[in-house]
């Protein structure tokens, strides 16, 4: 059963050993956070349902693992304005629009993990 995804969009890589590696990054306004939080959260529990005990490093025998990070920015227009007789160039701040949160995703595991996720949430 796939479980569609609406604001995390993957992009799958491998390397030469066949480590698989999902990516993801959104960035979303305030009003579509609970649901980039659900869809993260979703992945996440599905993959810990599937693979119970398995989360941890490759490297030290896990058979997945993910990194999770974010931020919050606020982007303030400027209004510039240049004076041709001086040459200076006037920046004035507008209002500051609301912050939005940008969230990186980043799983990674072997073959068999890797395609299951791909064939449980739809990613190409």
């Amino acid at each position: 059963m796939q479980h569609p995804l609406q604001y995390l969009d993957f992009d799958y890589s491998e390397d030469a050993d066949g480590i698989g590696t999902l990516d993801a990054m959104a960035s979303v306004a305030p009003a579509q956070l609970g649901a980039l939080h659900g869809e993260i959260r979703a992945v996440l529990a599905w993959a810990h349902a599937q693979w119970p005990g398995g989360c941890g490093p490759l490297d030290e025998g896990g058979l997945w693992h993910y990194d999770l990070q974010g931020a919050q920015e606020v982007s303030t227009p400027l209004a510039l304005q240049f004076d041709e007789v001086t040459g200076h160039l006037q920046a004035t701040p507008g209002t500051p629009a609301p912050p939005r949160t940008q969230i990186t995703l980043t799983l990674s595991g072997g073959p068999e993990f890797c395609n299951a996720l791909r064939e449980a949430f739809g990613v190409d």
